[in-house]
């Protein structure tokens, strides 16, 4: 199995001494194709559990101190995606003081070898996942995503003007050309990866070939950085307050978020949002997945939800019937957001009870 080099993408000169008293070590059982972290905040228990929390679940699908092997699931194929997920190294990167920036390197095996590397960004404050939507002022998140298109773009036809200039192209450099000229390059926040430097933001969008035509990829992924002080006039009060070092936690949104609460107020539990589609605009239903576990269980169960103004509707699915080529519903959730609270109920499909919904941000 090929091992790759953990920030050929990152730039040089940075170092690795950033806050003292978050420390990373490996998720054990450490092996060669798991490396993962997990972090120790003595500062903030609840912080270090959020993280951890965060990073086991929606990388491993792994509810921490449910027992067994954590990479069990990952390194057998059998996760929800059915791949075969390897990790093989992680750093810390030097940041702003509120934030926590990590990168992790692995491989994916599905019906062929794929490298990947992803970043994942944590506000120390509170321990959330930093979503790059809330970095930035509504008006201005358009703005954002055209400058990156921008920069990609450019570079895709700087290299397209070289390539274009050879009098007899190779079947291999048309081949290029072709990559390139076809190269999706409209990306919003949420189809492309970031992370925070020191004093800079990078984004890391996808690359032009797929697998196939990935050799012939000479640019592979593109890197776009701007520094802090470049996008001040776009920073959200949130963004601005937590680059500054303030102690001052501004609302953030409901993607990647942890909640905590009661299923008919005596059965605990805990749901991770993963994922958030929005729509075109505020009057638009958007969509989200996300999964839940019962604190005793700790079995991952998944909910499909719509939400529209402050109301959800979700549903949680049994299975999935070949014969009848659909999934069958376990139960139903309608509730209503109010703050940091998701009050609502929770309706089991078979007996048509209905049973209490009590959530609230952790």
């Amino acid at each position: 199995m090929k091992k790759y080099i953990l920030f050929s993408i990152l730039m040089p000169g940075l170092s690795f001494s950033q806050q003292q008293k978050v420390k990373i070590t490996n998720l054990p059982p450490k092996t060669e194709d798991a490396a993962f972290p997990v972090i120790s905040y003595s500062e903030n228990p609840g912080v270090e559990n959020k993280i951890n929390t965060f990073l086991q679940v929606d990388q491993l699908e792994y509810v921490p101190g449910s027992g067994g092997n954590p990479f069990k699931l990952v390194s057998s194929g059998t996760t929800s995606y059915s791949n075969y997920v390897y990790f093989y190294s992680w750093e810390k990167i030097e940041t702003p003081k509120n934030i926590l920036s990590i990168a992790m390197d692995g491989e994916a095996s599905g019906a062929y070898p794929e490298s990947f590397l992803i970043w994942q960004n944590f506000d120390l404050r509170t321990g959330n996942f930093i979503n790059a939507q809330d970095l930035f002022q509504p008006s201005a998140v358009k703005i954002i995503e055209g400058l990156l298109q921008k920069r990609v773009k450019k570079e895709i036809n700087d290299f397209l003007i070289r390539l274009k200039t050879e009098k007899n192209p190779s079947e291999e450099v048309q081949d290029q050309i072709a990559i390139y000229e076809g190269c999706f390059t409209d990306y919003s926040l949420d189809d492309i990866r970031f992370y925070f430097a020191k004093d800079k933001l990078r984004f890391i969008a996808g690359r032009c070939a797929n697998h196939a035509m990935r050799a012939l990829d000479e640019l592979d992924s593109h890197v776009v950085e701007f520094s802090y002080q470049d996008l001040d006039k776009y920073w959200s009060p949130y963004a601005k307050n937590l680059l500054s070092g303030s102690e001052k936690v501004d609302k953030t949104s409901f993607r990647n978020k942890l909640y905590k609460g009661k299923i008919d107020g005596k059965y605990p539990i805990t749901v991770l949002v993963t994922r958030l589609y929005p729509g075109e605009n505020s009057s638009e239903v958007s969509s989200f997945n996300a999964e839940y576990w019962y604190d005793k269980s700790k079995k991952l169960i998944k909910w499909d939800g719509k939400m529209k103004g402050n109301h959800i509707s979700i549903t949680e699915n049994d299975h999935y019937d070949e014969g009848a080529g659909k999934w069958i519903p376990r139960a139903f959730v309608e509730a209503n957001m109010n703050g940091n609270k998701i009050i609502g109920t929770w309706q089991d499909d078979k007996t048509k009870k209905y049973l209490t919904l009590e959530l609230e941000a952790l």
